[in-house]
């Protein structure tokens, strides 16, 4: 009997931090846009655009060492996934931001056999649920201008561009069309 996805989400489980400590995730992607990213000083003050244009070749990022779940600098890191016939096909790991109040969602992967099937979205929503059950007044996350799915499915999910980061990753982000960027999902807090 072949499991349906709507199952699949419905087998979403807390990962325990003695299990799951240094998993690597494969997370790759191939982007056919990125968002060419702008800085203009004028005696006014600034001006920043993001401008969505195609990459010559497409842009292929490849799976490294960075994306393992559970990592000893977030504070107060849950993380939520799917084990299907043994195997992790999906997670998403949150960690408190408690100086400001917010959650950031540090990893979201779905293995490839499994996306585009509503996963990411049900995972999401346990991030939005953690941080609604905290009281924490925003879900925030880092992304690339060079991913332009992850951007997409972001901006449908209702995040919004909240800040960046010009040389997160080297001094030359910009023009290696890899800028951080900050998205945020701001959320209503009882008083």
């Amino acid at each position: 009997m072949t499991t349906t996805i709507n199952n699949l989400k419905d087998q979403i489980v807390q990962l325990e931090r003695e299990k799951w400590q240094d998993y690597p995730l494969a997370s790759h992607y191939i982007s056919e846009h990125y968002y060419d990213v702008s800085i203009a000083q004028e005696s006014e003050g600034f001006q920043v655009a993001f401008t969505k244009k195609p990459f010559p070749v497409p842009y292929k990022k490849m799976p490294d060492d960075h994306d393992k779940l559970f990592q000893p600098w977030w504070d107060d890191v849950k993380a939520w996934g799917i084990i299907h016939e043994g195997q992790l096909i999906a997670a998403i790991e949150t960690s408190i931001e408690g100086y400001s109040n917010r959650l950031r969602v540090t990893e979201l992967w779905v293995d490839d056999a499994y996306r585009r099937q509503g996963i990411a979205y049900a995972l999401m929503d346990k991030a939005v649920q953690r941080a609604r059950n905290e009281q924490r007044r925003a879900v925030i996350l880092e992304t690339q201008s060079c991913n332009e799915g992850a951007i997409s499915f972001y901006l449908k999910y209702g995040f919004s561009l909240i800040g960046f980061d010009a040389c997160a990753y080297e001094n030359n982000d910009i023009k290696r069309k890899e800028v951080r960027m900050e998205m945020g999902l701001f959320l209503e807090i009882s008083e």
